[in-house]
């Protein structure tokens, strides 16, 4: 029924068929991966028009090539990059694209590459050490944007990212002054986190942006608010992305930087995560626990270690008519850590045999899949419906079927 085909790299493109269904009734033995590249197109493009600055892609949320590909022909011209292998693939993939080396810890080998045989001119810092190997490796070039990360609060997302990396506020003004001597632009950067439920998160690290340029009294060429916008789950209904963007906006233009100064954010959860869903196959069930061909080890990561909820829905030719209940997954590796403990709700009456999709996996699903124990497949087929939920759908669009092409 369909090609199989690398997830993080299509050598061909995969067929074309209607919707998840239609994969079901083929009765595949091993998962089977859906995207939907009218849905990211549709994400990029929202950004592009709404976001009132650069929006560049984060790559690490789904490295996949053809992803990358259609993101660049929605507008998507800027890819922000956390490794030299990044690097090389965008590389390939777009030549024309300009990456943001924007891990604030690299190798030294990976600036001077990225640098001198790749085009790289921005890359991000947090110490006064990153800043000497940023300069060594690049031979004290003259032509660098040089973004300095700030640590803020994570402390309104669903994943934190807040103790790794970013400079505290007493290291960041002798940091910023250091940059911008180095620098041809100077920028600050955060993250508050991956999947920000509220727009004050944005807005509460801005005003920590205002004291550090304060602080500093240095002249800004660029604001990057980082990633963390967010996508639709189970339990997890975030505010409209307009309101992000709003506060954003208000807090960019009340700081105390030049006229010309550029707004930048990462968005990458926010662009793919409604690319693609999984079709799995009930093997077992045990009371309420499932038993399915796909797990921790491969697209269900954040399902078993950080217990995200995905959207669900079973895949019979005739609906059941049985009352939904709870279940939880065990993926089909021989370990207990192998557990989604979920719930995910599904009609009572399923089996083994049956056919299970699991939405909005787009974002960090195949980026994180392995081969342990022998389990995966590379089995993928684009789809033409609808994501199982969406933050870009009007409401006009949700009541016509997916199917159906309008005139």
């Amino acid at each position: 029924m369909a090609e199989h085909n690398s997830a993080l790299g299509l050598a061909t493109a995969p067929i074309h068929v209607t919707r998840g269904m239609d994969i079901a009734k083929s009765a595949p033995v091993q998962p089977v991966t859906l995207i939907r590249p009218h849905a990211a197109q549709r994400a990029a493009q929202y950004f592009v028009r709404n976001f009132p600055g650069r929006s560049m892609y984060a790559v690490k949320a789904n490295p996949s090539p053809e992803l990358i590909q259609t993101l660049w022909e929605a507008g998507i011209t800027h890819y922000d990059v956390a490794s030299i292998g990044e690097v090389r693939m965008v590389a390939r993939t777009i030549p024309q694209a300009t990456m943001c080396f924007m891990h604030p810890v690299k190798a030294e080998e990976a600036i001077a590459e990225a640098y001198h045989t790749h085009g790289v001119r921005t890359f991000s810092l947090d110490t006064m050490e990153e800043l000497d190997k940023i300069l060594r490796a690049t031979n004290n070039a003259k032509d660098l944007t040089l973004c300095v990360r700030l640590r803020v609060s994570s402390d309104l997302s669903r994943l934190s990212l807040a103790s790794k990396f970013g400079a505290h506020p007493h290291e960041s003004k002798q940091l910023l002054f250091a940059a911008r001597q180095a620098a041809d632009a100077l920028g600050i950067c955060f993250h508050v986190g991956s999947q920000a439920m509220s727009p004050e998160a944005y807005g509460n690290a801005m005003e920590l942006v205002r004291q550090a340029i304060v602080e500093a009294s240095v002249t800004v060429d660029v604001v990057d608010v980082g990633g963390g916008f967010p996508s639709s789950y189970p339990g997890m209904e975030p505010p409209a992305l307009e309101s992000y963007f709003e506060t954003i906006y208000r807090a960019f233009e009340s700081l105390p930087i030049s006229y010309s100064a550029e707004l930048w954010a990462e968005p990458g959860r926010a662009l793919c995560a409604e690319y693609s869903s999984l079709i799995v196959r009930v093997e077992k069930r045990r009371g309420d626990e499932l038993y399915i061909n796909d797990g921790a080890y491969g697209a269900l990561f954040d399902a078993a270690h950080i217990g995200w909820r995905f959207p669900v829905r079973l895949l019979r030719e005739t609906p059941s008519d049985v009352r939904d209940m709870e279940f939880s997954f065990y993926g089909p590796t021989c370990d207990d850590l192998d557990h989604m403990a979920g719930p995910f709700e599904l009609p009572g009456d399923v089996q083994a045999g049956d056919y299970i999709e699991i939405g909005m996996l787009g974002a960090y699903g195949s980026a994180m899949r392995t081969a342990f124990n022998g389990f995966g497949s590379d089995e993928t087929v684009i789809v033409d419906d609808e994501p199982m939920a969406s933050l870009y759908l009007s409401d006009e669009d949700r009541r016509i079927p997916s199917n159906v092409v309008t005139l």
